[in-house]
């Protein structure tokens, strides 16, 4: 009897020990940071080139880089971060000759001329939710996320019409330092390196309503085009490297 009961305390330790090596082995959702860098790839009106649409952006693709985090608070359910730099270029010289083409037929002048400085250089705080999948070691990370898009400037854009070479007007759209609300939602795919380190891609999809913008002039808003929002679509491709803790 002390024989079988040693043989049966046998088989149940080493069957906890199984079980236990098996929980040690399955792979643990650890909290990170992520350096981050990629491009920046603007979407719907606000890649648009239409004079006749009032929320064309004529934004371009551009450098993005920044920071991602998650921390965990439940097995593979974490609150994440992103916060990221954007530049989203310039109006090109086609840009502001397509803008002068439609100012000058809108308002029925003799010439009109388009002038435009500044960047699209915007920042973005978006947080939310998070859950990982594990699987070996590769980790995908999914998130749905909101948060704040703050412009630090937009294309500033000035139009003289001339009636003729002795007479003229100008109206100014002023670049903008608006701060909008914004929404969206991410997928990344992380590889491990080591215990401590990951390198992996990772796609950020964000989009607002939009930022307020200021005009000022003799004929604003009477005819033609004329902006007074800017909403932002856009999706961000990444690499980076990852930190875990």
């Amino acid at each position: 009897m002390k024989k079988h009961l040693t043989i049966l305390s046998a088989i149940l330790i080493s069957l906890f020990s199984l079980n236990v090596k098996a929980q040690d082995d399955k792979p643990v959702a650890k909290s990170y940071l992520t350096f981050m860098g990629g491009t920046s790839i603007p979407l719907g009106s606000f890649a648009s080139t239409n004079y006749s649409d009032n929320k064309s952006g004529f934004a371009k693709k551009g450098p993005t880089f920044g920071l991602d985090a998650a921390v965990y608070v439940y097995k593979s359910l974490a609150i994440g971060a992103t916060f990221s730099f954007q530049d989203q270029g310039e109006l090109s010289q086609a840009d502001a000759q397509n803008l002068a083409n439609g100012y000058n037929a809108s308002f029925t002048k003799n010439q009109s001329s388009v002038t435009t400085v500044n960047r699209y250089h915007n920042l973005n705080l978006m947080a939310g939710p998070q859950y990982s999948f594990l699987y070996k070691n590769f980790t995908l990370d999914l998130r749905a996320d909101a948060g704040l898009i703050k412009s630090s400037s937009t294309p500033s854009i000035i139009i003289v019409f001339n009636n003729s070479s002795n007479s003229g007007s100008t109206y100014n759209q002023l670049s903008s330092g608006a701060t909008a609300f914004a929404y969206g939602g991410s997928a990344g795919l992380r590889y491990a390196l080591s215990d401590s380190w990951d390198v992996g891609i990772r796609t950020n999809y964000v989009t607002s309503s939009g930022l307020k913008i200021e005009n000022t002039g003799g004929d604003t808003g009477t005819v033609g085009r004329f902006q007074t929002k800017l909403p932002i679509s856009e999706i961000q491709t990444t690499i980076g490297m990852t930190l875990k803790f």
